[in-house]
């Protein structure tokens, strides 16, 4: 079965619209395997709330299925938008990527803690 996958920025909370990718595992024509982490990617909600220290918060998506990276549409340090596809996927290395997008990539999202491979550290 040939289907073009994609990846968006799971919404967290309410208040966000976007998120800074930190750290990104893979690279196009990577095999991916269920467990596989993709990215890192962080919230800044200070925005829409004022404190004294930033409401910033860090999460990690993994893969949930076994999938080829096709494509990259952002890199680190740069804002994914939601509803915005920011990698796309497939089950076959043949797949055309001028396919139009079967379904989202299954993964799970975790809270993490920042560490200093994140675009944020440097």
């Amino acid at each position: 079965m040939n289907l073009l996958l994609d990846l968006k920025i799971p919404k967290i909370n309410d208040y966000m619209s976007s998120a800074l990718i930190e750290k990104i595992y893979v690279s196009e024509g990577a095999e991916l395997t269920s467990g596989s982490k993709i990215l890192d990617f962080s919230i800044d909600l200070s925005s829409a709330f004022s404190q004294n220290c930033p409401p910033i918060s860090y999460y990690r998506i993994v893969a949930r299925e076994k999938v080829q990276v096709r494509q990259l549409l952002k890199a680190a340090g740069e804002y994914g938008v939601l509803d915005e596809p920011i990698a796309l996927f497939s089950h076959d290395a043949a797949e055309p990527l001028g396919e139009v997008v079967a379904r989202a990539l299954r993964v799970m999202t975790a809270g993490i803690v920042h560490h200093e491979e994140m675009w944020s550290g440097r």
